[in-house]
């Protein structure tokens, strides 16, 4: 493994995948190699790395409970032991995000927002759980979708995306419990997915599922309030199928952002003002594969790694970091019923 990165990819376990698989990003190659089998879980469909790599949590589903899974990392090989999981009744959540010994989860099937607690670093606590309501006019917004929950970077705030209400929603911790803080409602029956920061920490970017378009925000961290400032479509406007925007991230230089695309079935990319932060399209790269969940820039931003969750496999790319343009490698192999993908830091 010397000199390859090391990264993860969370799957459903419908068919024939079996869990978490581990895979070799080899720089020098420009090929994924040693797709393995990492931990056997129902449904991981979303993973995060602890920042100092000795950590990995997971979404995870058994029978009619779900919940979160702590394994710990074998820095050998790449190995996950389990450790521990903390698991309810009910649909298991999308999306979690670690900062120091917290986890945060969304919910989209529940609604709800969970914090945990990895105490001493081998046992998950639920210390808070926050249920949103509401609805929009989209079909989908029926009631409360929460598809997304992270950090701030400034780490004040958890802020959250609700599909199903068209909100950001921040949060303050306060003894370890959630308490409701700001709430930015933005384009009715666009449908908030995910959300990234510029590296300055001033500037956000949300994109909206059901509407295609990233918003480009003003972020305060005195007051964790959000202020919009540009709208930008993420797909061809001459794209008439159904097209859900899935994954969104920016490289590490803040140049560029990129998001993804299932139905049109690219990753779309954007160009970065200097001075504004504010978007100018760039161009559209089919992910070679059937609807793309997720993506990931490696560690070194030179390359990018697309996972398609229907045709089931990845896909590299070499990335040009001063152009931002993405060129297909000779390099796809199947993980079964990808979602997310993650390297090690």
């Amino acid at each position: 493994m010397k000199n390859n990165f090391l990264g993860y990819a969370g799957t459903y376990t419908r068919n024939t995948s079996k869990g978490i698989y581990r895979f070799e990003l080899d720089p020098k190659a420009k090929k994924i190699t040693a797709v393995e089998v990492a931990a056997e879980v129902g449904s991981p469909t979303y993973v995060a790395v602890s920042e100092d790599n000795r950590y990995l949590f997971s979404i995870g589903q058994d029978g009619d409970l779900g919940g979160v899974q702590a394994y710990q990392i074998k820095q050998e090989t790449g190995e996950l032991i389990k450790i521990d999981e903390q698991m309810t009744e009910g649909k298991s959540p999308c999306h979690l995000s670690i900062y120091d010994n917290q986890i945060v989860t969304g919910n989209y099937h529940r609604g709800e927002v969970v914090l945990y607690a990895f105490e001493d670093n081998k046992a998950l606590v639920t210390a808070s759980a926050i249920q949103h309501s509401g609805d929009g006019p989209h079909e989908r917004q029926e009631k409360s979708h929460v598809h997304f929950a992270g950090f701030t970077p400034d780490h004040n705030y958890v802020v959250v995306c609700d599909l199903g209400t068209d909100e950001l929603v921040t949060y303050r911790i306060e003894d370890n419990k959630l308490v409701r803080h700001q709430t930015r409602t933005v384009k009715p029956g666009s449908g908030p997915r995910h959300i990234v920061f510029h590296p300055n920490g001033k500037t956000a970017y949300l994109l909206t599922e059901l509407s295609s378009e990233v918003i480009v925000l003003d972020y305060d961290a005195q007051t964790g309030s959000f202020s919009e400032k540009q709208t930008v479509l993420a797909k061809p406007a001459d794209f008439t199928e159904t097209n859900d925007a899935s994954a969104i991230h920016i490289s590490s230089d803040g140049k560029f952002v990129y998001t993804g695309n299932r139905g049109h079935n690219s990753i779309a990319l954007f160009e970065v003002d200097a001075e504004t932060d504010e978007l100018t399209f760039i161009e559209f790269t089919a992910t070679g594969g059937e609807w793309p969940r997720d993506f990931v820039l490696d560690p070194s931003g030179s390359f990018i790694v697309a996972s398609n969750q229907h045709s089931g496999n990845l896909v590299l790319f070499a990335r040009d970091q001063k152009t931002g343009k993405l060129t297909p490698m000779d390099s796809t192999v199947e993980v079964p019923e990808v979602v997310c993908v993650k390297f090690l830091n």
